[in-house]
């Protein structure tokens, strides 16, 4: 690769960390007046902790937002970037960057969440084929086992050898791979519970997330003052 195609592949990838770091949880929850998802659950500014404060438009739509933060920039390499230079190469580190700054989003105090969804678009974007693998693994295993850690755990390790054993070990490989890795290290806490058995399963509601609706209008049970009996003042 060229100078001029280093550079550009540079300041794509750094398009794309910036891209990465808007926490859709965060901003999806503070539009439609929910706590915020760092604050009950498992802390994780993630689609399934925003699903347990039990609304489930916010996680749809924070999974969906997620999931197009990792797609978008790498399907814009893929398009426009060959004449620049960039190939799929650039595109899978773009979408690495991308990933990275959904763990570590520079918006919000590099608070940020594991990256399951927005690793989801990336693949899509690079390889359809592999990201529907993918999901079919994760879809799978959150079927049977109702854990989405042990789910996104799963899947997260069959991604690169999918990309290896099916299609090509090209150096696009090496994003997915290192993408794979930070997944499983952001779900250590994770892997602590499910050994544990405390792990919380799909569709659980967080207590810090209910105790939020019930202050924000949820309709409280109306207990009826006792009757008086004769006599009493």
């Amino acid at each position: 690769m060229s100078a001029a195609g280093w550079g550009w592949t540079l300041l794509a990838m750094l398009a794309g960390y910036l891209i990465g770091s808007l926490s859709f949880a965060v901003i999806v929850s503070r539009t439609m007046g929910l706590a915020d998802p760092r604050s009950y659950g498992s802390g994780n500014p993630g689609a399934t902790n925003v699903l347990r404060s039990g609304n489930k438009a916010a996680a749809i739509l924070t999974l969906v937002f997620d999931a197009l933060k990792g797609f978008v920039p790498v399907l814009a390499v893929l398009v426009w970037g060959p004449r620049y230079g960039l190939g799929t190469t650039a595109a899978a580190f773009v979408g690495l960057a991308a990933f990275v700054g959904h763990l570590w989003p520079v918006f919000f105090r590099f608070q940020g969440g594991k990256g399951v969804a927005t690793a989801a678009g990336v693949l899509m974007a690079l390889n359809p084929w592999l990201g529907a693998a993918t999901l079919l693994t994760w879809l799978i295993i959150a079927a049977f086992f109702r854990y989405s850690s042990l789910a996104s755990l799963v899947a997260a390790v069959f991604a690169p050898f999918y990309q290896a054993l099916i299609w090509d070990a090209d150096p696009a490989l090496l994003a997915i791979a290192l993408m794979s890795l930070l997944l499983v290290w952001r779900h250590e806490a994770n892997i602590k519970k499910l050994l544990a058995g405390t792990e919380s399963r799909l569709g659980s509601k967080a207590p810090a997330a209910q105790a939020h609706a019930a202050a924000h209008g949820a309709p409280r049970a109306h207990h009826p003052h006792p009757t008086k009996k004769k006599g009493q003042h």
